[in-house]
């Protein structure tokens, strides 16, 4: 298996890309969106070196970021598997798509009575099924007005933090916006670790999360954070903000009012 390197934006080197691809490559998978600092990768691109250095391998996308934030044109984009996650639009948590393109033939999970296609037998979850739709198809709705509005939140926040002392944006957000998801945002802030900013918030009711919810259990740095480059003391003091539709510009102040207030006490205690 080969990890590919990132830039200090955390976008994944097409260079580098190039390099490991060849005639034995079987697989290539890339986040659409990364779900720590919101980087959007360039998924036509590498999907061009991966078909076109290796015909017969496989491109998968993980999409759980992406999908109900961009209309994505699997076959357009080169895309032979792509992934998604209900939980990330609203929809039921558990629930989840594979998209399969028609060049790819994979063998049944679970063999038995067929169901899916015969991919994996076993009773289907309508109930999650049917919510997974209404939640998709309440997504695409409105996208284009609901990602204005919700990039404007984004920018609000990037804006708001920038002007604190000691805060450092991670990703593009701030300075190539156009390559940056607009529903994410990670910050250090440095001289107070996640967690204790994490808790402060907490009790003001404010939520928010250090890292990807999949690893925020481990006390290890962020490999994202890691292969940005960035210092051990910018890692320890990240943490990401999430939008959705649901966010208003009044959240965003309260939660940038309580940050004002909370970083000098918290610095001073750090520093005893």
């Amino acid at each position: 298996m080969i990890f590919l390197p990132v830039d200090e934006y955390g976008i994944v080197s097409l260079e580098a890309l190039e390099e490991a691809v060849n005639e034995d490559t079987a697989l290539v998978s890339v986040m659409m969106v990364n779900n720590e600092v919101g980087s959007l990768q360039p998924v036509r691109e590498a999907a061009d070196i991966v078909h076109g250095k290796s015909p017969e391998a496989f491109f998968h996308v993980d999409a759980v970021q992406a999908f109900g934030k961009y209309r994505i044109d699997t076959r357009a984009s080169g895309i032979d598997l792509l992934s998604v996650s209900a939980h990330k639009l609203h929809g039921p948590k558990g629930t989840g798509l594979l998209y399969i393109s028609d060049r790819i033939k994979l063998p049944p999970m679970i063999y038995g009575g067929g169901q899916q296609k015969a991919l994996r037998s076993g009773t289907e979850n309508a109930a999650g099924i049917a919510g997974f739709a209404l939640a998709a198809k309440m997504a695409y709705e409105d996208l284009d007005k609901d990602m204005e509005d919700i990039t404007a939140l984004r920018d609000h926040m990037v804006s708001g933090l920038s002007a604190f002392e000691g805060v450092f944006i991670n990703g593009p957000a701030a300075d190539i916006p156009q390559k940056a998801a607009p529903h994410i945002v990670n910050a250090s802030f440095t001289g107070v670790r996640s967690e204790v900013l994490l808790h402060s918030l907490e009790d003001k009711g404010i939520y928010i999360s250090a890292g990807s919810a999949c690893s925020s259990h481990k006390r290890t740095p962020s490999a994202t954070l890691k292969a940005m480059g960035l210092s051990k003391e910018r890692m320890e003091s990240a943490v990401r903000f999430s939008f959705s539709k649901y966010t208003t510009m009044e959240e965003i102040d309260e939660t940038l009012d309580a940050i004002g207030e909370l970083l000098p006490m918290l610095r001073r205690f750090t520093r005893r």
